[in-house]
């Protein structure tokens, strides 16, 4: 595609890809086109900028992204390189929690690692003590949604907010009897027999559901527990879709008054926004907040900070560098949307390698969950912090 825009100028890129997609396959994704000051601009005189190119996607309907988009953002949404990646939790209990995951939902642990000061990019939060972060899912990172589990030695509890409304877990008839033989409470809605809610130690909600619209459409993947959804409180759905679609570049798959789902590419997790009642609705986050990581070629995440920049939205970590000891080094930029939710975007190079399974992650965790004498420690001084 590149190749057949060389040397197009700015006003007929437009009819120029819709020409090529129709002519090459049957879908197509948003683009931008970027003008030098080979060309005229929009209003005439010389000089660069960046037009707006709307395609179809295939299915009668055409999606925009936000103006200024740089060209190498617009082209990791074009290319579908934006891979949803993991939901950040704070947990208070790590034995609770790790029998939660384990016995409950199924998961396995797939690495775990060990911080002594707090994160550059506040990852377990605004927290600079020690800490530890373990990832936790049905499969590898480079093919599932899982979840971060970030534990802070000298906190027990954090307030919840209305900001997080629930996991939702693709899940097989295996998952749904293994949640109502594990002793934990559950609740089977009304008139409902493919459905559990379960809640982790620190009250998140799950639906494990076997739903067909939250399947995978691919039959490899048939059959296979995954983490389908992410539902999230907003308080103006308007502001949330402009945000998401426009700026972002996800695709909205649905919308109406009360709730708007969208997805960075086929096949990934979705985010589902559910708008808050009231005139006036305010999402409070209060200190059990957590964060959505998306990852993307490296090389995208100056434009993305950039064009977040552009629209007056919050960049709350600008581009940084953040090590693991033994592990890659990522780059990371990390926003918030209108309502504070946290957005991590990292770049996905690096992400991979730092993301591979650690066959050691189990026995790791243990460990360290033995030796953990923080609550022995807390409790001669009137116990642990809430948060």
């Amino acid at each position: 595609l590149l190749q057949h825009l060389s040397g197009q100028s700015v006003y007929n890129l437009e009819s120029s890809v819709k020409t090529h997609y129709s002519k090459k396959r049957d879908k197509a994704r948003v683009f931008y086109g970027y003008h030098s000051n080979q060309f005229d601009d929009d209003e005439g005189g010389g000089g660069g900028g960046w037009q707006r190119v709307v395609i179809n996607d295939g299915s009668g309907q055409f999606f925009t992204m936000g103006d200024g988009m740089p060209f190498h953002v617009a082209l990791t949404h074009a290319g579908n390189m934006i891979r949803a990646l993991h939901f950040v939790f704070k947990v208070g209990d790590r034995f609770r929690t790790a029998e939660f995951y384990r016995k409950v939902l199924g998961m396995r642990f797939l690495r775990h690692e060990e911080f002594t000061e707090g994160c550059a990019a506040a990852c377990n939060g605004p927290y600079q003590g020690r800490w530890s972060k373990s990832m936790v899912g049905y499969g590898p990172e480079d093919e599932h949604f899982v979840l971060e589990l970030t534990y802070n030695y000298g906190i027990g509890r954090y307030a919840a907010g209305n900001d997080f409304a629930g996991i939702v877990v693709s899940a097989t008839r295996a998952d749904l009897d293994r949640a109502l033989q594990s002793g934990w409470p559950t609740v089977i809605p009304e008139g409902a027999s493919d459905v559990v809610v379960v809640q982790s130690p620190d009250g998140h909600r799950f639906e494990l559901t076997m739903a067909s619209q939250y399947s995978i459409g691919d039959s490899s993947k048939a059959g296979q527990s995954r983490v389908a959804a992410v539902r999230l409180a907003s308080s103006n759905l308007d502001a949330t879709v402009t945000y998401w679609r426009d700026l972002l570049g996800f695709c909205l798959l649905e919308r109406d008054a009360a709730k708007a789902t969208l997805q960075p590419g086929a096949g990934q997790c979705r985010l589902e926004f559910f708008q808050l009642p009231g005139a006036n609705p305010t999402v409070e986050r209060a200190k059990a907040y957590g964060r959505v990581a998306f990852s993307c070629p490296a090389d995208a995440l100056p434009g993305i900070q950039a064009a977040s920049e552009r629209a007056g939205q919050k960049v709350l970590t600008p581009l940084l560098s953040l090590d693991t000891p033994g592990k890659a080094t990522v780059q990371v930029v990390i926003l918030a949307d209108p309502d504070g939710h946290e957005i991590c975007f990292v770049g996905d190079e690096a992400f991979r390698q730092l993301s591979q399974v650690d066959p050691k992650a189990d026995s790791l965790l243990d460990e360290a969950m033995a030796g953990d004498k923080s609550a022995e420690w807390f409790a001669k001084r009137g116990g642990k912090a809430d948060a």
